[in-house]
């Protein structure tokens, strides 16, 4: 890691165990057997991404879910649905994280939204007993208050220019391909973790 000062974190696969086919099956078992149609971990419809970049609030997220559904949703059953893919934070990962901070400046970019913010927020506190998993990094960046979201190049440039970081001395690690094509675009170092493999094994 010549260079490198400053490492942006991706979030879901990472740290947070995601499994994107428990959110497919619990809203196809509500009955939207179109779900997939709609969002997948590479793919998003423009209502799912107007929400991950906080141009919608939930309750109209929820409305326009109903219209695509073509039924009636509670925002419970939503939530429910939605929230089926958040799995549990990795303590092994956490403890990780702690030492690696004090070799690089570190930071967090996610693309969520705020039904999913709240839950897995929700999910460390239970876990962990702390406050909150933002706490781990200089600053965590959520695409639903950042306004900006993976894959786009634009998202990268905007949290270089916040934290005034220089991209030659930033890497980027996700583990998904096209949000890596798009921190390359920014100019940033970049490693994709695909599974099974885990942080745990990187030499940092």
């Amino acid at each position: 890691m010549q260079n490198i000062k400053n490492i942006i974190f991706d979030m879901g696969g990472i740290f947070l165990g995601i499994d994107y086919n428990k959110t497919e099956k619990a809203f196809i078992d509500l009955g939207v057997i179109n779900f997939p149609e709609l969002y997948t971990q590479h793919k998003a419809s423009t209502m799912f991404e107007d929400l991950e970049t906080g141009k919608i609030l939930p309750a109209e997220f929820y409305k326009k879910l109903c219209e695509k559904a073509g039924m009636e949703l509670s925002a419970e059953q939503i939530d429910t649905a939605w929230n089926a893919m958040l799995g549990d934070f990795s303590a092994n990962t956490l403890q990780w994280l702690e030492e690696v901070a004090k070799k690089f400046n570190i930071y967090l970019f996610s693309n969520t939204n705020l039904i999913h913010y709240k839950a897995f927020q929700q999910i460390f506190q239970q876990q962990t007993g702390k406050k909150s998993f933002d706490d781990y990094f200089l600053k965590a960046y959520y695409s639903h208050d950042l306004g900006l979201r993976k894959p786009y190049m634009e998202a990268f440039l905007k949290i270089l220019e916040l934290e005034n970081l220089v991209a030659e001395e930033t890497l980027f690690i996700d583990d998904t391909p096209g949000n890596i094509k798009g921190a390359e675009q920014a100019g940033l170092h970049t490693l994709l973790l695909l599974p099974p493999k885990t942080v745990l094994e990187l030499d940092l």
